[in-house]
């Protein structure tokens, strides 16, 4: 604005509402450097304030399983329990999407994880078995299911966890104890 271009211009070009930029000018003039650092919100204080940043993902980190879950996989009610035992506060399960967000965390669908593989065997068992298998699929149009010797089905894994941005998680991981499970007072 400075150069001569209308506040209408300098808008359109770093996509920001009129109203907002002619806010932002006023308290620029204002109250200089000062006006245009952000406010601290009104409202009712944030809840888990103890519950920081890094013992969310201590926790997320952790199997579900070690918290008495059935599964290794997190979910914001399980993740809620869990807060809400440890840290003795009610929360929603908006203050904990939130606090994931914040804290770096996505919900993804893991990797599996195994840990007995002769990569070796694998690789051969894809180059011929596998194109054998897929061929007699659709020749009869069939449904296919994985089956091991104890009658437990290897279909398609749907689970979702919590995990760190770009960084796609493994299950089933045995994490060792990550630290406290203790809010910080």
């Amino acid at each position: 604005m400075e150069r001569g271009l209308a506040v209408g211009q300098v808008a359109d070009t770093f996509n920001i509402d009129r109203t907002t930029l002619f806010r932002w000018v006023r308290n620029y003039y204002t109250d200089g450097q000062d006006g245009l650092e952000r406010k601290a919100g009104s409202g009712r204080p944030r809840l888990l304030e103890e519950l920081e940043e890094d013992d969310l993902r201590r926790i997320v980190m952790l199997p579900a399983s070690d918290f008495g879950y059935e599964t290794d996989l997190w979910t914001v009610g399980r993740l809620r329990q869990v807060i809400e035992e440890v840290c003795e506060v009610k929360v929603s399960k908006d203050t904990v999407w939130r606090r994931l967000r914040d804290a770096g965390l996505t919900y993804q669908k893991p990797e599996r994880q195994y840990f007995e593989v002769d990569e070796k065997a694998r690789q051969e068992w894809l180059r011929t078995e596998v194109p054998q298998i897929r061929r007699t699929v659709r020749k009869f149009r069939a449904i296919l299911y994985f089956q091991d010797e104890s009658n437990v089905s290897l279909t398609a894994f749907l689970g979702k966890t919590w995990a760190m941005c770009g960084q796609t998680p493994r299950v089933p991981s045995r994490a060792k104890e990550a630290g406290s499970r203790r809010c910080r007072h």
